[in-house]
C-alpha cells in the first residue's frame, strides 16, 4: 500500500462500527499514502447520523477526505471522482491527446457487441460467448463491420437469435448505436451466430479466435 497514490477505505455506514473496522484502521495507521474514508450506503440511514461517524474517523485516523456516498443511487460519486483527481499526481502522456484508448478498434468493437449481447439476454445466456471481428472495412465516413458470435450449445444460439431473429437484431441495433457514438461515424454492422462446442477449453480454437491470452 505504500506505493499507491490514494487509498479508498469503503465503510458500510448502515452497519455498526466493529472490531473489523478497528483492525482495518490499524493496518492503515503506518501507511503514508493519501487516504479517503467513503461512508457508503447513506441511502439507508438518517442524515443526522452521519456527523458522529465523520467525527469518529476524523479522530481515529489521518484521512485527507471523508466522503459520504451511495453506490446504489450515485449520490456524491461525482464529488468522490473529482477529489481523487485532486490528489493524483500528474504523469507523463503515453498516448496522443486524441487517443482515448490503447485498445485496437477491433477489440473495442468486439467488447461493445458482447456487452450488449449479455445485457439484452440477461440471465438466459451464460457468459460462455465470444465475439470475433471477421472483417473491419473503413470507408469514407463509414465502417463496415462483420462479426461472429460464438456460443457453446445450439440452445444458446437460439437464445442469441431469438424468435424470428428479433434478439440478434436488437443486439445489433444497440451495439451499432454505441459504435457510431464511439467512432463518430456511420456503422454498418453484420452479425452471425455459430456454435463451437467447448471452445473455451480448446487451445487451438482460442488461438484461431485470437483469444489465447
Amino acid at each position: 500500500m505504500a506505493d499507491v497514490d490514494v487509498i479508498l477505505l469503503i465503510v458500510d455506514a448502515s452497519a455498526a462500527f466493529g472490531r473489523g473496522d478497528e483492525f482495518t484502521l490499524e493496518l492503515l495507521d503506518p501507511v503514508s499514502a493519501k487516504k479517503f474514508v467513503l461512508l457508503n450506503k447513506i441511502d439507508r440511514i438518517a442524515k443526522n447520523s452521519l456527523l458522529p461517524m465523520i467525527e469518529r474517523y476524523c479522530k481515529r485516523g489521518s484521512f485527507e477526505e471523508i466522503i459520504p456516498i451511495s453506490a446504489l443511487t450515485g449520490e456524491n460519486v461525482e464529488t468522490l471522482l473529482a477529489q481523487i483527481f485532486t490528489y493524483m499526481p500528474e504523469g507523463q502522456m503515453f498516448y496522443p491527446p486524441d487517443q482515448i484508448s490503447d485498445q485496437q478498434e477491433r477489440a473495442i468493437t468486439a467488447e461493445i457487441i458482447r456487452e450488449k449481447l449479455i445485457a439484452l439476454t440477461e440471465e438466459e445466456l451464460p457468459y460462455s460467448t465470444a465475439v470475433v471481428i471477421d472483417r473491419f472495412e473503413e470507408e469514407d465516413k463509414l465502417y463496415r463491420i462483420y462479426a461472429t458470435i460464438y456460443v457453446e450449445r445450439e440452445s444458446q444460439r437460439s437464445i442469441v437469435i431469438g424468435k424470428g431473429g428479433q434478439k440478434l437484431k436488437e443486439v445489433g441495433t444497440t451495439a451499432r448505436r454505441e459504435l457510431e457514438s464511439f467512432f463518430n461515424r456511420r456503422i454498418f454492422l453484420d452479425l452471425h451466430v455459430k456454435v463451437k462446442k467447448h471452445w473455451r477449453d480448446d487451445e487451438d480454437t482460442l488461438r484461431t479466435l485470437g483469444l489465447e491470452e
